[in-house]
């Protein structure tokens, strides 16, 4: 399991209340439609032998021997299957009888998990039959095996060691103190549910909620298998609402009142990695006092990720209302960050680069934004065009148009010929369009721009974007500098989304202009443009495509992921847009810029935290200059 996934699934089995055999039928059904498509645990609802809803017929021997029976049935006959089953049923013990999941592999029982919490109000009458859990006890009998008892077990997979999971039924994650918590302390990073939750007006949603908080506070994968059609409707109605999330997401869940199997590829090495840097969890796994048993198992796992859906801009929210609602929520961080700063200042004053390209735009809108709540003048914002050598008709245009739809004062220096001039005193030769041409004029920009502020009084305002900064692609003291950097948490793919939020909430002018702009491709127009008068150096051409680069980003800064698993993430990702000659190319590329240019890193301006990425040195990101990528590169050769 080089990469991590292991394929888990929810199963609501149509069933017939107190009928053993029958449930039994379509319970091995299910098992051996999730053996053919590859899961390696699956979970069955609370009860699922012989319903949930049996009432006082729980008290009849005659179903509590035939449910046993049952379960060595499903032993015997998935014996040959690789695949674990946690299935529910009623265990007698001791002279009382217990609300159970049993683990079942390769022809054993692993072991036998009692309800904790047994719930004795509204609809529920659950003490009327069952005890609660105990701790283990080792006395236990099921036909020819002795399975451990009791409510403080590990499962674990002997040969991938990164694979626990742990099991509580129903009602031990609706109350307060869960069972879960100390599994997951003491090492389980999946946690399986076998509940049975009858459905009433907004239980679904709170319930949805209730498990992607579970599974975000333990940094786990959390599996919620659901009763569903079948049980009793004398009071109560089941939906088979079955979840599966992991680390505060749902990666699958089915539709109310469906049935049968949900699927998902959990990634277990993603949350062993969580744990590692969230220095609170280290703080208190492993703490509990209660000593608790392993079961240990064998198992084959292919690593197979063919259920889950890997998003190819991890950035950005996939539901427009989502979308919208997070633009609007970005920008807010962004201007009120600003803001703060000016006020602190006391400045009515900030001026920036205006070249006509996304950054540049982003970082006036948020200007404007910022100033509206200060009630300041926008006449404060100065807005600064400097063409030069590369600038095109269509971005000057754009620049102009955009200073005055806002209300920004506008100025425009030429700056070719002081660029001459510095070209002559170091003796650069204008035809030479290498690093130094490029660099000469970035930085002549940015004294310009320094000095500006320094007559008005007011601060500059950067830029520069997260990818930008990512891969190094901003001039060292020239655009990488500034005195307040809005932008430098939003990666690029980002960028276009929140300016076409801006868009569709404009109108006229201002809004045909933010369209022109989403439409102008990404350049830092340093060099000369064509013939014809468009862009001709054009940024994406020369570094790789930002989507491909924020994706790299995401998966090493976010998630801390090995090259040989992000390669073949970004593969699933972008199935049909780039190949793997040209993902693989692009992410030699990310790596080997990413180790080089952290020097400009170090160094960053202050600038607000946006997202769960940033790579500001005095936060998020404290790399060493002039770290090695030797390892990263050799398992990319590796690959190729």
């Amino acid at each position: 399991m080089k990469d991590g996934f292991v394929k888990i699934a929810c199963a609501t089995p149509d069933l017939r209340v107190a009928d053993c055999v029958y449930n039994t039928d379509r319970m091995l059904e299910l098992i051996r439609e999730a053996h053919d498509r590859g899961v390696k645990i699956l979970c069955f609802p609370e009860l699922s032998i012989t319903g949930y809803t049996c009432g006082d017929l729980f008290l009849q021997t005659a179903l509590i021997k035939s449910a046993e029976e049952s379960l060595l049935r499903l032993v015997k006959e998935t014996k040959a299957l690789e695949i674990i089953s946690i299935v529910g049923l009623p265990f007698a013990h001791d002279g009382r009888l217990y609300n159970c999941a049993a683990v079942i592999y390769k022809g054993d029982i692993l072991g036998i998990v009692p309800k904790t919490h047994i719930p004795n109000y509204g609809e529920f009458y659950e003490a009327r039959h069952f005890a609660s859990g105990m701790p283990v006890q080792y006395d236990v009998r099921v036909g020819e095996y002795e399975p451990i008892f009791g409510t403080n077990q590990l499962f674990c997979c002997g040969n991938e060691p990164d694979l626990i999971f742990g099991v509580e039924i129903c009602e031990d994650v609706w109350v307060a103190d869960t069972p879960s918590v100390r599994l997951a302390q003491n090492g389980a990073v999946i946690l399986f549910n076998l509940s049975a939750s009858d459905e009433i007006i907004g239980k679904a949603e709170y319930r949805t909620m209730l498990v992607k908080a579970k599974s975000g506070s333990l940094l786990c994968a959390y599996a919620y298998a659901d009763a569903g059609i079948g049980e009793s409707t004398q009071d109560m109605v089941f939906a088979g609402h079955n979840m599966i999330a992991e680390n505060g997401s749902v990666l699958a869940a089915s539709k109310l009142f469906s049935g049968g199997l949900t699927v998902a590829d959990v990634d277990i090495s993603r949350l062993h990695q969580e744990r590692r840097r969230t220095s609170t969890w280290q703080g208190i796994s492993g703490n509990d006092d209660t000593a608790y048993y392993r079961n240990y198992f064998t198992m084959t796992l292919e690593d197979d990720m063919s259920d889950r859906y890997i998003p190819p801009h991890p950035f950005v929210p996939s539901e427009k209302d989502i979308l919208d609602a997070r633009c609007e929520e970005i920008l807010a961080i962004q201007a009120t960050g600003l803001l703060t700063r000016l006020r602190h200042i006391g400045t009515k004053t900030a001026v920036v680069g205006l070249s006509g390209g996304l950054d540049s735009t982003l970082a006036l809108i948020v200007m404007a934004h910022a100033f509206d709540r200060l009630g300041l003048a926008r006449s404060g914002m100065i807005t600064v065009t400097m063409p030069c050598f590369g600038t095109t008709d269509r971005t000057y245009s754009n620049a102009c148009r955009l200073a005055q739809a806002y209300g920004a004062t506008l100025r425009e220096i030429r700056i070719e010929d002081s660029v001459r001039q510095h070209f002559r005193d170091i003796g650069q030769d204008e035809s030479v369009h290498d690093v130094t041409y490029e660099n000469g004029q970035a930085r002549e920009r940015t004294q310009i721009l320094m000095d500006i502020a320094n007559q008005r009084n007011g601060i500059v305002i950067g830029t520069g974007d997260l990818s930008e900064l990512a891969l190094g692609w901003a001039t060292y003291n020239g655009d990488h500098m500034s005195m307040y950097g809005v932008n430098a948490s939003i990666p690029k793919t980002l960028v276009r989304y929140l300016v076409a939020y801006e868009a569709n909430h404009s109108e006229g002018i201002l809004k045909q202009v933010l369209l022109d702009v989403l439409d102008t491709p990404v350049s830092p127009e340093l060099l000369p443009p064509k013939a014809d008068g468009t862009i001709a150096q054009k940024t994406e051409d020369l570094v790789g495509p930002y989507e491909l680069h924020d994706f790299f980003l995401y998966y090493v800064v976010r998630q801390g992921f090995a090259p040989g698993k992000i390669f073949r993430m970004a593969k699933r990702a972008f199935a049909g847009v780039y190949g793997e000659a040209e993902i693989l190319k692009w992410e030699r590329n990310f790596y080997r810029r990413f180790f080089s240019q952290q020097f400009k890193r170090s160094c960053l301006p202050d600038s607000p935290k946006v997202g769960s990425v940033t790579l500001s040195p005095r936060s998020d990101w404290r790399m060493p200059s002039d770290a090695s990528v030797r390892i990263w590169m050799q398992e990319l050769d590796e690959l190729a």
